[in-house]
């Protein structure tokens, strides 16, 4: 695994502002080169190299880990200043619409996950983006009925929900903000003013999806500058996203869900050439981030806590370690087939469940508490009780007070969005995970930001076999998503901030992690690190290239189908205990940051 995160990190420190010529010579010889690269700090230099070296940052007072140094660097900024971990937040969100625009930013949405020191309280905040009240249905389906193909779901107008991640920013700031609101765009306003280093990643990324890319003027202009490839290492200003940045620092929320901001989104999104939406000035106006109570479950000394519903992460999270919680994994080791074949059925069996029954709770009943009951997952867990991978998988009967009828999902959930966890000098603890969806949301660009895709997180088909879906599309409802941005609770106190990037798989990524650091006495950067296996519905993903491919015999002989693959995670997590130890996902560009 050090020889995979060895190439990603050399890969970013040539891209980064920052390196000294000599630490990327030494780090990085075959693509350093005389100014591509300029100082960072000695504390995010040290922060790359812990990664490189496989072992977590530590400090005593704060941390802040996110999937991008130059945006760690402002969220520290702030901490250092005496700021919040809300306020680190906004400064790191801003600077991530920025410099990885492909995966989260103000035209898309966000869960968060708080932990108050000063009350003791947990609480969430929805920041998901909604369905304009225009849309019906029926929106992706074709004149037979038919679900369309995801791509032409998702490229133009029609798949653009309301975006939530600016209200959250501002309902965070007024609830838990120390810092002044204006202030915590200084950073996000300069990098996008004065340039930034293309990183290998956005490089990659806009090379593979140009033709998407190329579609929309105003969206081909800022990554196909003169209809050529943005390159690595090439420095890129946004001046219309540092103006967007100005507007809320100065009029705050307000100054993006109306005035000439809105107008230019819905005007955007109706007039998206080939594939137009239905988002309007009313839709804007009418957002609001909602407080929700958040889902935990049990496993071993601890409470596993995080979004629930329109979020399947901390429900599908708590299901799979709450069937595991009847076996000794730690007894197993890492190493142990028969241990990757419980987590494996788990994971399906939870999956089952997912699709049967969860969606936006506002619009749809759900057995929100009996599918986290310990007596409930028992039962499913006595399914796993056998010596072969699970020949069937059917969703359970979980205890509810309501009559249910729901038929299976079928929406599809791609890989993109970031992660962020911060613990401040007080003692609150914030995860976050904010996405805009698929890679490049819509490709729809206005103002300097992305447009998100969400919609496409909603089922394409309304019923199966006359059964409605739970999933379904309708006006003012928010998609079902498996974002998990999660805190691990002990006696009363949170011990591990935790959250990936990646689909339906940020699932797996999380419970798999956290396994690893609560059985398997691993720390959070070792956790992290370990290789990848993830199975949903029946095949088990295993990530290629590393030693996770040496299950592949055992899972195959146990009765599981089994495909190498590129599993990109991005996770990020904090340790509290006495002092903060932090880790970042090797598999991406981020860092862990602390004093």
């Amino acid at each position: 695994m050090r020889c995979f995160s060895a190439l990603l990190l050399s890969a970013f420190v040539f891209s980064a502002p920052g390196f000294a010529q000599e630490a990327a010579d030494a780090v990085a010889p075959e693509t350093a080169t005389q100014g591509q690269v300029k100082a960072l700090t000695e504390e995010v230099i040290a922060a790359l190299e812990a990664k490189l070296d496989g072992v977590p940052v530590t400090s005593e007072n704060w941390m802040v880990a996110a999937a991008n140094p130059l945006a760690v660097e402002a969220g520290a900024k702030v901490l250092r200043a005496g700021g919040s971990a809300a306020d680190a937040m906004v400064a790191v969100q801003v600077v991530l619409g920025l410099v990885e625009p492909q995966s989260s930013g103000l035209g898309g949405g966000a869960f968060l996950v708080w932990y108050d020191a000063a009350t003791g309280r947990m609480t969430t905040l929805d920041g998901r983006e909604t369905a304009p009240q225009a849309a019906k249905p029926r929106l992706f389906q074709d004149e037979q009925g038919e679900p369309l193909k995801f791509f032409d779901a998702v490229v133009g107008g029609l798949s653009v929900g309301t975006p939530g991640t600016p209200a959250l920013l501002e309902e965070a700031h007024r609830r838990w903000g120390r810092s002044s609101w204006p202030g915590l765009f200084a950073d996000g306003i300069r990098l996008a003013d004065e340039g930034f280093l293309v990183s290998p990643r956005l490089a990659s990324l806009v090379e593979n999806d140009a033709e998407r890319l190329s579609r929309f003027p105003e969206t081909a202009a800022y990554f196909l500058p003169g209809g050529e490839l943005l390159q690595q290492g090439q420095r890129l200003t946004n001046p219309a996203y540092a103006n967007t940045l100005r507007v809320l620092a100065s009029d705050g929320a307000a100054g993006f869900y109306g005035g000439e901001i809105a107008a230019d989104i819905v005007r955007t999104v109706r007039n998206a050439p080939g594939n137009p939406g239905v988002l309007s000035g009313i839709d804007l106006a009418l957002y609001q981030v909602i407080e929700r109570e958040p889902v935990c479950a049990e496993y071993r000394a601890y409470e596993v806590c995080g979004m629930g519903p329109p979020s399947s992460g901390a429900l599908t999270v708590g299901q799979i370690l709450g069937m595991l919680n009847n076996y000794d994994l730690a007894a197993m080791g890492a190493e142990s087939a028969e241990a990757w074949r419980l987590i494996g059925d788990a994971s399906r069996l939870a999956f089952a469940d997912r699709g049967r029954y969860m969606a936006d709770s506002d619009f749809v009943p759900m057995p929100t508490k009996g599918l986290v009951d310990p007596d409930y997952l028992a039962q499913r867990a006595a399914l796993l009780n056998t010596e072969a991978a699970l020949a069937e998988i059917a969703p359970g009967q979980p205890e509810f007070d309501h009559a249910l009828n729901w038929a299976d999902d079928v929406s599809l959930e791609f890989p993109s969005t970031s992660h962020i966890s911060i613990v401040d000098s007080y003692g609150n603890v914030l995860s976050m995970t904010t996405t805009i969806e698929n890679g490049f949301g819509s490709r729809l660009m206005t103002n300097g930001f992305l447009l998100n895709n969400e919609l496409t997180d909603f089922s394409f088909k309304t019923h199966s076999d006359g059964v409605p879906i739970a999933n379904r599309l309708e006006p003012g409802k928010r998609p079902r998503s498996s974002m998990s941005p999660t805190i691990v609770m002990q006696d009363g106190a949170p011990v591990l901030a935790i959250g990936s990037p990646g689909g339906s798989r940020i699932i797996g990524y999380v419970a798999k992690s956290i396994i690893a650091w609560a059985d398997w006495d691993m720390d959070v950067q070792q956790a992290l690190s370990l290789p990848h296996l993830v199975n949903r519905f029946g095949t088990y993903d295993v990530e290629a290239g590393t030693a996770a491919e040496g299950f592949t015999d055992a899972l195959v002989l146990q009765g599981f189908e089994v495909s190498p693959r590129d599993l990109t995670s991005g996770l990020h997590a904090i340790e509290i205990g006495e002092g903060l130890s932090g880790g970042a996902d090797p598999r991406r560009e981020g860092i862990a940051l602390g004093e």
